[in-house]
């Protein structure tokens, strides 16, 4: 009798509607807090938060989709948070203005440099057409790279995965590889970490500092806009 109540209270404990949304901030905080206290790079929050979130569902026995419906509200609470990334931009706008030549230079030749460098890579390993397209739009967030994946003949469901590899990556070396080569400027920092590893990186560069992660936000927002205009067209042109 007692082995059937706990089940029950059990069941309702991971049924209920606010199940996945208590599991993904307890998983990010303890993995934001073993970042903290460590430094060590593979516990990037990002990464260790989606494992722990995936094992426990595994465990649990529940499906994608039930918990996609229990943590809506944290998607409903993803536009309001990135329109909050507007905060840092605006304090910092004076310098943004000081630095806009570099600025979109930066963005034109690292914005296609990126992009270009992945698909030849990919096609010296012998990937075919379909997954160059889908790998095309890797470095911008994941709403933006599927609709252009899908424009441009990728795989949505691929793409949305390798914005995620790319963003992890890119917020665990990149990092370390910016303090390799000496690069110390807030401004340089935030610029590569959000024209190469998107919302991933811009939340690592805001943990670097406000100047950091304004320019990681407005990296990740021209290098969205630059990708979805300018990628399509540029396939179109070559196909």
């Amino acid at each position: 009798m007692i082995a059937m109540q706990w089940q029950a209270a059990w069941e309702a404990v991971i049924h209920h509607p606010l199940f996945g949304v208590a599991i993904t901030l307890a998983a990010f905080q303890v993995a934001y807090a073993a970042y903290e206290k460590t430094r060590w790079v593979f516990l990037q929050p990002v990464l260790v938060s989606m494992v722990v979130v995936v094992g426990t569902l595994v465990l649990c026995g529940l499906s994608y989709e039930e918990y996609r419906d229990s943590a809506q509200m944290l998607t409903v609470l993803l536009g309001p948070t990135t329109v909050a990334l507007a905060v840092p931009l605006y304090l910092n706008l004076r310098r943004i203005r000081e630095l806009f030549g570099p600025i979109m230079l930066t963005l034109l030749l690292a914005g296609i440099g990126a992009t270009a460098l992945g698909m030849v890579l990919a096609w010296a390993f012998g990937a075919d057409q379909m997954i160059l397209m889908t790998l095309a739009p890797k470095s911008v967030t994941s709403p933006i790279a599927m609709l252009v994946a899908e424009q441009i003949g990728g795989v949505v469901a691929l793409a949305a995965v390798f914005v995620m590899i790319t963003g992890i990556i890119g917020a665990i070396i990149g990092p370390e590889l910016l303090r390799r080569f000496g690069v110390q400027h807030p401004a340089a920092r935030g610029m590569a970490l959000g024209l190469t590893a998107h919302a991933v990186g811009t939340a690592q560069a805001l943990q670097e500092g406000d100047e950091c992660g304004a320019f990681a936000a407005l990296a990740m927002s021209l290098m969205g806009v630059m990708t979805a205009v300018l990628l399509p067209l540029a396939v179109l042109m070559l196909s």
